[in-house]
């Protein structure tokens, strides 16, 4: 061996073992601070939850919603597995140049997968710095650039770990050309496109040297390529909070264990209060100790699960990008507060991981912890008044303290519309981190919003947000041409009748909803679908209460509500509500309601394919449709605005697409934010009940979307979504954006409009037989 040779074995063989090292405490410091966290099983079906991972991992399907960030990532990925051999390889070439792997070194095969992800990581890294540039905040709008999806990130840990990817593939298609120059001069006969087939081509250029520099130059390549990876090595084992270098490991862990082993996104339901690992019980709820933890107060206070979830964010901000409180201005980046909360976590770790013996003496006279853990520990909320600028929000994120965590009005923002969770590539579950710590402040501390107090004092005392007398539940559907069934009244049990219509609290309260209750009856009973309502029976379903934190009043309307369902023998029930829908759906399941529960547009979608109803004709005005009833004009041009309950937290995005689409003569215009994209109306989350004031209004952001595709009527499928577009709407109206030809209006109301004709003086419309027409395309009930 040369003394180059012997400099280069000892420089990389040192440096290996100290990453080594450093690695394995580092992950052992993982193992240990998960263990941290609140016990939770997610284990089960652990066929389903690999099938789950290897889709995501080798499909991309998370990736996916940015196609050329997809594939450009997709190989990166596989290269970084693929090209570890490489790095083998390297270590042989340190003691001899000519070296190759046994067995496969030369297997055509094996070189030709090399000569590939060699370049493919090579040109795929190259575009994804571009595009970090492309989205880079000074060139991106708002305030120092925070519509950029990479605002807050931590700058430096990106470039490292990019450059870290370009050097070692650089270093790489450099060894490999190397050695069909070595092997061109040695007369090997390796020298072919066989075996060199991407970059024989550039070994050309050193064609001119000696053998003896062809071989140094190998040692001295092989060892910078050692060098750069082991480096990065070291790197992250000092930084366990560098999440743009730990997800290439942590991500497959966190989608083995997302919440549906079958690889649903997680939302739809939220998950229940855990104490100690086990589901609390709210009828011995008396029987806890009074430390136990509701919620989460303190980072400790997450399960296991959300330590990982924390631990494993990349920072690419695609939920920030999506968010509607951070896109209207507000505090809250669900980027920012899972950094945050990352941060906070392995900042206070090492104090928690101490003995009792160090810890009895308390923080102050605690020696070896850094000024971040004292910070972290000495801080005494996780969520509270942090005192930040609204113009600059990274201050609304305190993860070594002094004061709170993160600041309340980042709490309060979220719309719960679940934008985030659906876009993350990694799958965290960011609304169950902020609906538990909701439940703390609520349960532990009574701090929420004052706006609050009269919901949650509305709905203890008459079941329903508005504070409204039970018997007033009936009245929308006074003056109808027939007989709506109550159950208990006109028929004992609901087998008497097709469906449950679940009418909800704005159903039934609120005079724009009621338009919509009673466009769904009328169709129903066109249809010859069979119905029957609970009346007084109804209370809210706890949607509103359950999201701003307040689980036990949720547990006490959902019991009633479910006690109430199982005695009529619902099986069947029809909802105008996406968050009623969401939550039966979803919700009472886990207090032992179990039914199969369909959104209206799904039913009245499934009326239509079946020819029971069938539209006829457009009206020309809404008078003519038959107000009365809440029929509304299609209008000539319409848009579709998908509830969030309904589309991103269960799939239903086809049905009320399907039916505005079919309605005779109109013209159908897509958001561009639409589907999973779609952005929020501004109501989820309790935030119905919340006024906004920090930012500019999110209903009034989408309003606008919507009015720009030169839409007349902006369709809907759920009440909270008609009254925040309406009044958004109205906003628009008195600022001269749009004109008093435009509606909000539910897609039922628009298909009663079209299945019944107005008669010959323009007076009230009347139900016809409807004429043949063309068969719409089929589709499945979402």
């Amino acid at each position: 061996m040369s003394a180059l040779q012997i400099v280069a074995v000892v420089v990389c063989l040192g440096v290996t073992a100290v990453a080594v090292a450093l690695l394995v405490k580092t992950v052992n410091h993982f193992l240990a601070t998960f263990r941290l966290g609140q016990p939770e099983d997610r284990g089960d079906d652990k066929g389903a939850r690999t099938r789950t991972l290897l889709r995501e991992f080798l499909g991309h399907t998370r990736m996916s919603r940015l196609p050329v960030v997809a594939i450009a990532h997709w190989f990166t990925m596989v290269s970084f597995g693929v090209l570890f051999f490489t790095l083998l390889n390297a270590f042989g070439q340190l003691f001899a140049p000519d070296f190759v792997l046994p067995v496969i070194g030369h297997f055509f095969l094996y070189e030709w997968v090399t000569d590939f992800f060699a370049f493919a990581g090579f040109i795929s890294i190259l575009v994804l710095m571009a595009i970090r540039q492309k989205n880079h905040p000074r060139s991106a709008a708002g305030e120092d650039g925070r519509r950029s999806r990479f605002f807050g990130s931590t700058w430096w840990q990106a470039y490292y770990v990019e450059l870290t990817i370009l050097g070692v593939t650089l270093c790489i298609g450099l060894l490999r050309a190397l050695e069909w120059t070595l092997a061109r001069k040695t007369g090997t006969g390796m020298d072919t496109a066989l075996h060199f087939p991407l970059t024989g081509w550039i070994g050309n250029f050193f064609t001119g040297l000696s053998i003896g520099a062809i071989e140094n130059l190998i040692v001295v390549i092989a060892a910078i390529k050692i060098i750069i990876s082991f480096a990065w090595m070291i790197t992250i084992a000092l930084q366990p909070t560098m999440g743009v270098a730990w997800h290439r490991f942590l991500a497959f862990f966190n989608i083995f264990f997302k919440r549906h082993a079958d690889g649903r996104t997680s939302l739809g339901e939220l998950q229940p209060i855990r104490v100690g690992g086990e589901v609390l019980d709210f009828e011995n709820v008396d029987e806890l100790d009074e430390d136990a933890a509701l919620g989460v107060g303190k980072v400790e206070d997450f399960t296991w699960k959300g330590l990982l979830d924390f631990t494993t964010c990349t920072e690419c901000g695609r939920c920030q990008s999506q968010c509607p409180a951070w896109n209207t201005d507000k505090p809250l980046s669900p980027k920012l507060l899972v950094m945050t909360l990352r941060d906070h976590a392995y900042a206070k770790s090492p104090w928690l991981l101490a003995s009792e013996e160090v810890r009895k003496g308390g923080i102050d006279s605690a020696e070896g912890f850094s000024d971040a853990t004292k910070g972290a520990v000495a801080t005494e909320q996780l969520v509270g008044e942090t005192g930040y600028d609204i113009r600059h929000p990274l201050t609304a994120y305190n993860p070594h303290g002094p004061d709170a965590v993160i600041d309340e009005d980042v709490l309060w923002s979220c719309t719960t519309c679940g934008a985030c969770v659906e876009q993350c590539p990694v799958d965290i579950e960011h609304v169950d981190a902020i609906v538990d710590m909701r439940r703390y402040k609520n349960l532990i501390e009574s701090a929420f919003p004052a706006e609050l107090n009269g919901l949650f004092k509305n709905l203890e005392k008459n079941s329903n947000p508005w504070g409204l007398a039970p018997r007033l539940r009936m009245d929308w559907a006074k003056d109808l041409p027939f007989e709506v069934k109550q159950v208990g009244q006109d028929v004992e049990d609901l087998s008497e009748v097709d469906y449950l219509f679940w009418v909800g609290c704005a159903g039934a309260y609120e005079d724009r909803a009621k338009k919509t209750t009673r466009a769904v009856a009328e169709l129903l009973d066109t249809a010859g679908v069979s119905f029957a309502v609970l009346g007084d029976g109804e209370a809210c379903t706890g949607d509103s209460a359950r999201r701003a934190g307040n689980e036990f009043l949720f547990q006490m309307l959902a019991q009633q509500n479910v006690e109430t369902l199982n005695e009529v023998g619902a099986t069947k029930i029809v909802v105008t509500c996406a968050h009623c829908f969401n939550t039966i759906k979803n919700e009472y399941p886990q207090l032992g309601g179990q039914y199969e529960v369909l959104h209206h547009t799904q039913l009245l979608n499934r009326l239509v394919r079946e020819k029971r109803l069938t539209p006829v004709a457009r009206p020309g005005d809404a008078s003519s449709a038959g107000t009365l009833t809440g029929a509304a004009s299609t209008g000539a041009k319409v848009t579709y605005h998908d509830p969030c309950y309904l589309g991103r937290h269960n799939q239903v995005y086809a049905p009320p697409r399907e039916l505005l689409q079919i309605l005779p003569g109109v013209e159908y215009a897509e958001m561009e934010r639409s589907k999973e994209k779609s952005f929020c109306c501004g109501a989820g989350g309790a935030r119905m009940w919340m006024e906004e004031k920090l930012g500019t209004r999110i209903n009034t952001n989408r309003t606008e979307e919507a009015l720009a595709t030169g839409a007349e009527r902006i369709a809907v499928g759920c009440p909270f979504c008609k009254v925040m577009l309406s009044d958004g709407l109205n906003a628009a109206i008195q600022d001269g954006k749009a004109t008093d030809a435009v509606e909000v209006v539910d897609v039922a109301q628009m298909l009663l409009a079209a299945v019944r004709r107005s008669d010959g003086d323009g007076g009230s419309a009347e139900t016809r037989t409807p004429e043949p027409q063309p068969d719409p395309e089929p589709a499945p009930v979402a």
